[in-house]
């Protein structure tokens, strides 16, 4: 990537997070809603690991990394409204006309997500340390955990960014993201350890990005991380995050001669 695009970029992220700042109640729910899954499930099941599997004798400790790759699954999942919204306002259309290059238009969106997620899954954590959480693997540990958020976050907003751009529909954008937030979710080890899930959703989970991040993000921040599965895990996620660029970039390009 030359320098002249990575400027470019910086520049259309610049733009992209100050249009999220001017957005008091999105970064103000941003906040709340985390916090209420973290400390409503870790209420509600706190109990569940006298069961036995989960590797800790606190659920909260548990629950934290399944509440961070959460949020970022569905938070960067609505990442193609935004870009829809830019194609009706015409905004998109326009920035066409311009010399920034057609990478830098896409990879600012991606950039501001993962931004936007680090940000978020850090406050998360600090949530939890509050709560009485606590995290063995320190900060090399949490920084694992944050980085697998924000690939995942990466991940399922370029797809979210290619959805926008082929679908052109608010409606299909919003069916699929319904159809797939809670399945992905239940799918995992989010709330539950594998020990006590089904054998079937143990398979399902083993092929899951969202369980990917969480295994990468509870192993690292163990007492004795696995840093084999830690690489492994992290490793799947970036190849799938340069593919879902990657797509995102070559579905605006097809965008672009579509006007």
């Amino acid at each position: 990537m030359s320098t002249n695009t990575l400027t470019q970029t910086w520049y259309m992220t610049q733009r992209q997070l100050t249009a999220v700042l001017r957005q008091p109640a999105y970064v103000v729910m941003m906040l709340i809603q985390p916090a209420i899954w973290l400390f409503l499930f870790g209420n509600l099941f706190k109990e569940v690991v006298e069961l036995g599997g989960f590797g800790t004798t606190s659920y909260l400790d548990y629950l934290v990394p399944g509440i961070v790759v959460m949020s970022a699954l569905s938070s960067n999942m609505w990442a193609g409204m935004g870009t829809l919204e830019e194609i009706e306002r015409g905004t998109l259309n326009r920035f066409l006309t311009t010399p920034v290059g057609r990478g830098a238009l896409m990879n600012a969106n991606v950039v501001q997500q993962a931004l936007t997620t680090a940000v978020q899954s850090l406050l998360i954590i600090l949530l939890g340390k509050l709560g009485g959480a606590d995290y063995p693997g320190g900060a090399v540990g949490l920084l694992v955990l944050v980085v697998a958020a924000s690939l995942l976050g990466t991940v399922f907003g370029a797809f979210s960014n290619a959805l926008g751009m082929l679908v052109r529909q608010r409606e299909s954008i919003i069916g699929i993201n319904t159809f797939l937030l809670l399945p992905l979710t239940f799918l995992s080890s989010a709330f539950m350890a594998p020990s006590q899930m089904p054998g079937w959703m143990r398979t399902i989970a083993d092929y899951n990005p969202l369980n990917w991040a969480m295994v990468a993000g509870r192993s690292a921040m163990s007492e004795n991380p696995d840093w084999s599965v830690v690489l492994t895990r992290s490793g799947a996620l970036l190849a799938l995050a340069v593919t879902a660029v990657w797509l995102s970039i070559r579905t605006f390009r097809a965008y672009q001669r579509s006007v």
